[in-house]
């Protein structure tokens, strides 16, 4: 059964609105980034994960089964933990990149912030994400927090999504408009 890209967002802001409220009532909100950034740290590095989370295939019972194994072999417990177990059970794992997407959002919002994601060629360094946040400060207004990922087939330069805003200074867009220039020259 394939879901649309508005109902798993739907979906992933309930119950990204439901976490925060648990944690916040429980003043583990730190705690609870923390284990999500684990669990989605987990979840990018590991094809099979991404393949319970994503299909069908699997009864609610072997993905509770195998979110419970894999929570308590990284030792995410408490709330994320019970969490985990919970949206394994109403067979909704499908949302979790979007739940943790949602939480972080609710999260940085509560604390005045404003989350950017950004996609660079290479591993920006400390200085480089200092400088960056410092830029998007002043864009934003508020302070930003920043969620770094990596894509070498950018070839140089940065995409940053800030709100409904993207800036992209990445040197395959370049290339490509440059490409397109040329074509509509010659």
């Amino acid at each position: 059964m394939a879901k649309s890209g508005s109902t798993i967002s739907t979906v992933a802001e309930r119950y990204a609105g439901s976490l925060y409220e648990l944690a916040a009532e429980a003043n583990v909100v730190a705690q609870v980034e923390k284990d999500l950034a684990r669990f989605d740290a987990l979840l990018q590095g590991s094809e099979d994960l991404k393949r319970l989370i994503e299909s069908p295939v699997f009864s609610s019972e072997d993905q509770l089964k195998a979110i419970s194994a894999i929570a308590d072999k990284a030792k995410i417990g408490g709330i994320t933990g019970n969490f985990l177990r919970v949206v394994a059970a109403n067979r909704r794992l499908f949302a979790i990149p979007g739940i943790i997407r949602a939480f972080a959002q609710i999260a940085a919002e509560a604390r005045g912030e404003v989350v950017a994601d950004v996609v660079s060629a290479h591993e920006l360094t400390a200085a480089q994400q200092t400088e960056l946040k410092a830029a998007l400060k002043g864009v934003a207004g508020k302070d930003v927090t920043i969620k770094l990922t990596v894509d070498p087939s950018l070839l140089g330069g940065v995409v940053v999504k800030l709100g409904s805003r993207q800036i992209d200074t990445s040197l395959k867009t370049k290339l490509a408009s440059l490409k397109l220039a040329l074509k509509e020259v010659g």
